[in-house]
């Protein structure tokens, strides 16, 4: 899959990123087991590959080299097979309270399979796989399977209980836990790609000054310029998108609209927290890349800058509406449809004037960015 068609160079490197991270087990544990935390084994692999790191995204998607979506999991190696999180449905568990296993099921495939779709979409990927570190006494083992979509035609319900429901498909078994919304899936281990033998430092902390020659080393932040839009009306209580506005500007009256028409809500808030962000004016045409790298012609648009919209405005829309979403012409965007998708918010990145970078943020990221500034 990913790894045994990596060079030989980049491999090495990986194993000894994982052998230094490894050593240093001590710091945080005192299992013969290497410690590796899941921040860390996201770094490392992109360091070492080389691959665009999209951990803080929320997508299905840890990191992309070129156009292959990868998910990292680090877990104990146990007995060669184990169930492991690969997705939370929170937005969506008000739907399922109350269901039985059979409509419970299916609201989730729905949901997990637009999740994958959108990120292959949003990102320009052609296809998703799984690299997992597994954990053993004295050693690291990588394995790598598909990240496939569930086959909702050969869904075949093994087990329920109070707690959850087991399930699986032509190509895996799953587990979904009722009362967490998170659905588990069983990873086997019988076929490793590579192993790596840890051997964990004692004392680490004897080792540390000579790292930092007897002093601590100032680090250098580089302090990202983000602010986080939300794609619903920001006055409704409800967080819905508004009917004829935002998301579904191609529904409003006036004129001809394009079914594509949309853009995205700038609360005053933001223009007062972050004067600087935006362009000060709504007659300035800047870049937007898109997550896939490609580029639109953007500017902002109504009155107060109040929404960020492409330059032809029908661009955005296309890719939000009919890529990433999955909806048919004249299809309203509700609440529910974007709890479905897991998104209601986009982080915009400033990388410098008149260039920013747009990302998606899972349900509820606006509210807490907004929380943090007024």
């Amino acid at each position: 899959m990913f790894y045994n068609a990596q060079p030989e160079k980049e491999k090495e490197a990986y194993r000894k990123y994982l052998r230094l991270t490894g050593a240093l087990s001590n710091l945080f544990s005192d299992s013969p087991t290497p410690y590796l935390y899941y921040r860390a084994a996201e770094n490392l692999f992109c360091l070492a590959f080389n691959a665009d790191n999209l951990s803080r995204s929320d997508v299905s998607a840890d990191a992309k080299k070129g156009a292959i979506g990868i998910g990292l999991k680090t877990f104990i190696h146990g007995n060669g097979k184990s169930f492991q999180k690969v997705a939370e449905f929170n937005a969506i568990s008000h739907k399922l309270i109350g269901r039985k296993a059979d409509e419970i099921i299916v609201e989730l495939v729905k949901s997990r399979n637009l999740r994958i779709h959108s990120t292959l979409t949003q990102y320009g990927l052609d296809s998703m796989i799984y690299h997992c570190v597994t954990r053993g006494e004295g050693i690291n083992t990588l394995f790598e399977c598909e990240m496939d979509k569930i086959d909702l035609a050969t869904v075949n319900i093994t087990g329920e209980n109070n707690s959850s429901i087991k399930f699986e498909d032509k190509s895996n078994e799953y587990s979904f836990n009722k009362s967490k919304s998170t659905l588990f899936k069983r990873f086997n281990f019988d076929s490793p790609i590579d192993q790596v033998d840890i051997e964990i430092l004692q004392n680490p902390y004897d080792y540390l000054p000579c790292l930092f020659k007897n002093k601590i080393l100032p680090l250098e932040h580089v302090k990202k310029e983000v602010v986080c839009l939300p794609l619903y009306a920001p006055s409704s209580r409800k967080m819905e998108p508004a009917g004829k506005s935002g998301l579904n500007q191609w529904n409003a009256g006036g004129r001809a609209r394009n079914a594509n028409e949309v853009y995205i809500p700038i609360p005053a808030w933001v223009h007062r927290s972050f004067p600087n962000f935006f362009p000060e004016t709504i007659d300035i045409i800047f870049e937007l890349e898109l997550p896939n790298g490609k580029l639109l012609k953007s500017k902002l648009c109504q009155s107060g800058r109040k929404g960020l919209m492409s330059n032809p405005n029908s661009d955005l829309g296309e890719w939000l509406l009919r890529d990433v979403l999955q909806l048919p012409e004249d299809t309203l965007v509700t609440r529910e449809i974007l709890n479905l998708a897991n998104i209601d918010s986009a982080i915009i990145e400033k990388i410098e004037d008149n260039y920013y970078k747009i990302d998606f943020a899972s349900v509820g990221q606006y509210e807490d960015f907004k929380e943090r500034y007024i």
